[in-house]
Order: C-alpha cells, then structure tokens, then sequence
C-alpha cells in the first residue's frame, strides 16, 4: 500500500519496518554506496544543521533541510520512498554548501551521501531540451579551456566594438531561457580577446633560503579561472615567486572535475582526477604543494581520495595528491611569510566561500593574512558564513533560490559599510558581481591574493 506524505513531498512505502539498502525486491530502490549509505545512518536527527542551511532557512520546508533530506535519501535506498519528480526537486534544490557538516555533532558526511544519490537518480531524471543543452554546456564547454575560448571570442569582439552592451541595452537577450540569461549576467564587461596561457616555470624572485627556493609549488590554473580570471592565476604565482616559491604549471592538468561529480557524472570525475594525478604527481621534480585560488576547484581536488579509492591503481597514488593540495592563502600561512611591505588602504569586507570554510575547513588563513596587511581595514560582515548561492553551477540550474540568496549577500555587504568585497572563489566574485550589477548596487569583488599582490609585490 501507499500512501502520500504532503509534509515530505514524497511517496512513501508504508508498513516494511526496518531495512538496509536495496533490501526490497520488487520496488523502486536506489541501491547506494554501502559507504555513503553508513553516512545516512549516522544522522540522529537532531536538528543543529536547520539554520545554518540556506534553502530552509529560506523556505522553512523541512524536505528542504539537511534532516529531511538525509530522511529521503535513506528512505530510497531502503525502498520506502520513491523516486518522484517532487522527491529529485527537494534533493536538487541542495546547494551542497556543506555547512550542515561543519556543525554537525555526530560528523556526518551529507556530500557523500547526496553526490552518490545524484550519480545514482540520473537515469531516472527527466531533463528538457534546454536543461539537456545547458548540462552539455557545463560538462563540455566550462571543462575545457580551448572550448571555453571560443565560445567567449564573438562576445569578446562584440565588446571591443562596443556592440554587446547595446545588444543587452535592446533586451534581445530576455528571449533567452533563463539558465542562458544567467551566465550572459555573469560575463566579465571585459577582457582579452585570447587570453595567453601560463608559463612551464616561474623562478623564485625573492626570499630564498640558503639560495635555494622555499618550496616546490605546482599551480592548478583551473578552466574557467584560467579563461575570466586568469589575472588572479598570475598575481597568485608572482606573490609565490616573491615569498621564494619556485612554481610549475603541468602542461597536461585538466579539469578537478567538480562539475562532473556534483552533476553525478562520476565516470567523469574519475578520469579527470587521474589525469590530473598524471599530470601532477608525473612532474620531473615532485611538487611538494599543489596550490589553487578557487575554493570549488580546491575542494573538487580534495576528494580525489574519495573518488578514487576502489581503484586499485589510482588510490594510493590519489591520497598522495590530495595531501599536497593548498588554497593558495593556505600555503602563504603554512609558508610563515614575512610581513608586507606595502600599505594597502583600503575598507575591505570578506565572504567565506562554502567550499574553502566547510568543504576543506581552512577559512582562516586569507583572514590571517589579510590583517597582517598594512593599512587594510576590515569591517564585519553579517552572515558571512552564509551560501552565496553560486554553488558551483547552481546558480544557472536553480537561478530563483541563488537570486535570493544573492540578494541576502549583498544587503549584509551593504550594511556592512564596505564597497570590496573580498572572497576566495570566483564562482562566488561572478555570482555577487553579476547580481550587484542586477540590482544597481556599486560593489567590487576581489580575491584576496590580489590584495596580498598589492601588499607584497607592490
């Protein structure tokens, strides 16, 4: 018998008491990962994770809280509720922010657990023509540099002829879907027709120790951090090069795959994560860091141990990669540089990015750094813990929740007095920028390793 919850928003099976995955023959069941389903059982429902997750505490739904959920994903791996289109939209509705685990007592690890059940609900997904091109978008274009380029160049060249802003002005582009309406928003106003790559080798330039460089760094350039922001990837090696860092780019680094995973295309992910695992761990000289400037790349690089760990081949050499990986203001600290020399006066305000605070637990180092910076005043920011909503992707697959969340960012940077505001991921500086630019706010997004170029290099 069935019976239909309008509290949870789903369809559940009545009346079959205890189970473990996949313990029902005959009915709908997501057989799970017997290692994320283990994450399930370690939830005791007690509610802490309720106001700090963006979509509840935007919509008050339980079945939009971590607790329900992890209530869902269980119950489909036990067969007791079952895959509907309600039940998919409550789980995608998920930004994966992971602030649910950093205050969670009892450690459970929620990523696991929705981005095995994503992997496994795809085929039961019903995606329209658009959602079909824009995920193909995501997955071929975004992941791919040369492709990125490309697509980027006739909107490049309308901009130097100063034709994109009267196509915008005329409003051709609210004909779009709204997911292409998005990223047209999200686009930089500017840039270079063809942006150069990176060098092979960037030498110490300073701060050697016993005329030998500090330490051996390998920079992940990053796709679309390598393509709009590609300025932050320069400024992030010349800051190393000056602390007495020797830097290598792999000519052969791809993708982190964190697109391909959050999606469920975990095939995806894999390659990517032993390309990469190639390419680093492959160098002549082994890297003793492998650093990066987008938290969401970062932490995508971070769980190659986890993606990685039933192959034989793979898992060791993945849990050696991930133990060299650095935020870049995570290596900077660890590097116990010295002060900077440069005064940096300006008012600044700083956002946490999710995935940077909670998914590689290191928000403390850009602040570290940033008070030791001369002339830098930092003024507190309400919620600054608090999801943005660019989430990756999903600011384009779920635009009406990350507008709002967007707009709740950007009252409390109002609020806070600052016209900078400084985060360390760009998936963070295009959602707040483009959204700022929406709203008719005057703000400026940076990294903090611009401000720590400014403060160092000069």
């Amino acid at each position: 018998m069935t019976q239909t919850s309008s509290h949870e928003s789903c369809t559940v099976v009545s009346g079959l008491g205890e189970s473990s995955p996949g313990s029902h023959v005959g009915l709908d069941i997501l057989k799970l990962d017997d290692h994320a389903y283990d994450r399930a059982l370690s939830c005791v429902h007690c509610g802490l994770c309720l106001p700090v997750c963006p979509t509840y505490t935007q919509n008050g739904l339980e079945s939009d809280s971590p607790r329900g959920r992890i209530y869902m994903m269980k119950g489909l791996a036990d067969g007791i509720v079952q895959p509907t289109d309600n039940v998919i939209k409550h789980l995608d509705l998920c930004l994966d922010c992971q602030a649910c685990e950093t205050i969670c007592p009892s450690g459970v690890v929620y990523h696991e657990l929705l981005e095995d059940t994503r992997a496994k609900l795809k085929p039961k997904r019903h995606f329209s023509l658009t959602d079909k091109l824009v995920q193909s978008i995501f997955l071929h274009g975004f992941t791919k540099p040369l492709r990125l380029k490309l697509m980027l160049l006739p909107v490049r060249i309308l901009q130097k002829l100063g034709l994109w802003k009267m196509i915008i002005k005329s409003g051709m582009t609210k004909a779009l879907p709204a997911q292409f309406q998005k990223m047209q928003q999200m686009l930089p106003d500017d840039g270079p027709l063809w942006e150069r790559a990176l060098n092979a080798y960037y030498p110490p330039t300073d701060h050697l120790r016993d005329g030998k460089p500090r330490a051996t760094v390998a920079m992940f350039a990053g796709c679309v951090g390598s393509v709009m922001y590609q300025d932050v990837n320069r400024k992030t090696i010349e800051v190393l090069q000056h602390l007495g860092c020797e830097v290598v780019v792999p000519r052969k680094s791809t993708c982190c795959g964190a697109i391909h995973h959050h999606a469920g295309e975990d095939k995806g992910a894999r390659d990517f994560a032993r390309q990469n695992i190639k390419a680093f761990l492959g160098l002549k000289k082994t890297p003793q860091y492998i650093v990066n400037n987008i938290a969401g790349c970062g932490a995508g690089l971070r769980e190659f141990d986890h993606l990685l760990r039933d192959d034989a081949k793979y898992a060791e050499k993945a849990v050696d990669f991930v133990s060299r990986v650095r935020d870049v203001c995570e290596l900077i600290d660890e590097l116990d540089p010295p002060t900077p020399s440069h005064p940096v006066n300006k008012t600044i305000t700083y956002h946490h990015a999710c995935h940077l605070l909670h998914a590689q637990k290191a928000g403390d180092p850009p602040l570290r750094l940033l008070n030791r910076v001369m002339g830098l005043k930092i003024v507190p920011l309400e919620e600054a813990d608090f999801c943005c909503g660019a989430a990756g992707t999903y600011n384009l697959t779920q635009p009406e929740m990350a507008m709002q969340l967007a707009e709740r960012k950007i009252r409390n940077i109002q609020e806070s007095g600052a016209s900078i505001v400084v985060m360390s991921n760009v998936g963070c500086a295009m959602q707040i920028a483009s959204e700022a630019k929406r709203l008719g706010v005057t703000l400026t997004t940076e990294h903090p390793v611009e401000i720590l170029h400014r403060a160092y290099v000069g």
